[in-house]
């Protein structure tokens, strides 16, 4: 039988937590000794009560300090949870060689959070910068049985295995970007998920391979859009 992990697939699923929320702020999990992943929990919210997730991919070289600040405000804001993961090494596995150690620590960290808190199945988000982006619809759409948004943003390729689901998905490119030019990236992957029937919004902005802020807050709201917030 084949191993759909080998293809991106994980095997994460939902279930009611048995352990004591964190509190409100920023936590190391504590669950690698080596880039750990970090947790940010937003005041007020009821670890009983379905809550939506977004996790966040890092760029090439990156981490979870340098990602963090795009989404911490609005994870803060709009009561969120952000986990956000570091991949092992430099860059995630899939740009590497192919679904590995990533994946498996995805699981790891995505079960952590739901051990502690009630997450919202339908608001549960894939999202990342550049290399990050890429890890966010390669591996989201290999997993729309859980994922329901993607979230990219300069994102330089897909490689999806074993397509599952049909997750919402939001993408933002800049014109200027010459690191992963807008033709062979973002409106190549507009035209090919629109193809395949994918419900997407696909923004262009006149800028550079660099996160936009405002392409942030699009992204949000589109994650956030059919969700009453407090």
């Amino acid at each position: 039988m084949l191993d759909l992990t080998l293809l991106g697939r994980l095997n994460f699923q939902h279930a009611a937590p048995t352990k004591p929320p964190l509190p409100p702020g920023r936590h190391d999990l504590g669950l690698f000794e080596e880039r750990d992943y970090a947790l940010v929990v937003p005041e007020g919210i009821d670890a009983t009560v379905p809550t939506p997730l977004v996790t966040l991919f890092h760029g090439g070289g990156g981490s979870a300090e340098k990602i963090m600040p795009i989404l911490r405000g609005h994870a803060e804001q709009n009561k969120f949870l952000l986990l956000v993961p570091q991949s092992l090494f430099p860059t995630w596995d899939i740009v590497i060689a192919g679904n590995g150690p990533d994946r498996e620590r995805l699981d790891i960290g995505l079960a952590e959070v739901a051990a502690r808190f009630t997450l919202d199945p339908t608001h549960f988000a894939f999202a990342g910068h550049s290399d990050g982006g890429s890890y966010s619809l390669s591996t989201g759409l290999s997993n729309g049985r859980i994922v329901s948004h993607i979230l990219a943003f300069s994102a330089g390729f897909m490689t999806v295995l074993a397509q599952e689901g049909a997750p919402r998905v939001f993408i933002a490119h800049g014109r200027q970007d010459t690191q992963t030019p807008i033709e062979t990236a973002g409106r190549s992957h507009a035209a090919k998920l629109r193809a395949a029937g994918y419900d997407l919004q696909y923004v262009e902005y006149d800028g550079p391979h660099a996160s936009q802020p405002p392409m942030v807050a699009l992204a949000v709201d589109f994650f956030l859009a059919d969700r009453i917030r407090g």
